[in-house]
């Protein structure tokens, strides 16, 4: 919530209408920083959106979300929500756009809403946010991540290597940053809050890759979880050989 203040809020905002690296500030906590804290901090059940430890609690829309990205862990579903987010992220980040939300400054409430519901796709897709668990395993998170992370260094490389200016509405006065100055230091500035919230993802999961995802016993584990959120009773054999509930 501080972060989202903060990047909302005077001074930051401020100067995201006049200087081209502080719109990437903002931008960058918009569409990486935010997303990532609130799928890290998983506050689902501080909102009462999940429900509490208690087995025989009411599932709430969280949880049904869990049960049913449990039951859809195709590739196509991963990419298709960091598609979405990308895709999002260029729209806000076009000349266009950015001039339409320096004009009215009540666009960059919806600029942040926008960029955190589809940033928290992209997230889920890569860190655990109980009840809320990723749907792929560690290599393909670490590829995920990668072709995220990517992504958003192209739209800094189209900013910081353009031989004209990328916002027309921003105009460098005599004695500032000149114009390509600013550029690139825009450029720098989402380039490293990229790399810093997505390169540990990308080693986290490439060593856990490494270290776990051979473990026979993995997919059992995922299954008695998605037991115990639906609040199924473990299932234990009789004397007779038949199931009998524990």
């Amino acid at each position: 919530m501080a972060v989202a203040l903060l990047a909302l809020l005077p001074p930051l905002s401020t100067a995201a209408r006049r200087e081209e690296f502080a719109l990437a500030l903002q931008f960058s906590l918009f569409a990486i920083v935010v997303p990532a804290l609130v799928a890290v901090g998983a506050p689902w059940r501080l909102l009462g959106l999940a429900a509490g430890p208690v087995i025989d609690a009411s599932p709430r829309v969280v949880d049904r979300l869990a049960d049913r990205r449990s039951r859809h862990r195709e590739l196509p579903w991963s990419l298709a929500l960091i598609g979405c987010d990308i895709g999002a992220a260029i729209v806000w980040h076009a000349p266009g756009i950015v001039a339409s939300v320096a004009r009215q400054g009540w666009l960059v409430v919806a600029e942040a809403a926008c960029l955190l519901v589809f940033g928290l796709g992209l997230w889920l897709e890569l860190v655990a946010s109980p009840p809320l668990n990723p749907r792929s395993g560690h290599l393909r998170r670490a590829v995920l991540a990668a072709g995220a992370m990517w992504s958003f260094w192209m739209l800094a490389y189209v900013v910081g290597l353009s031989d004209h200016s990328f916002y027309p509405n921003f105009h460098h006065l005599a004695g500032g940053l000149s114009e390509a100055a600013d550029q690139q230091i825009a450029s720098a500035v989402l380039w490293f809050v990229a790399a810093a919230a997505f390169v540990p993802v990308i080693f986290f999961n490439a060593y856990r890759w490494l270290q776990t995802d051979d473990d026979p016993d993995a997919e059992l584990l995922a299954l008695a979880r998605a037991d115990r959120r639906r609040g199924t009773p473990p299932m234990a054999t009789g004397g007779g050989g038949g199931p009998v509930a524990t």
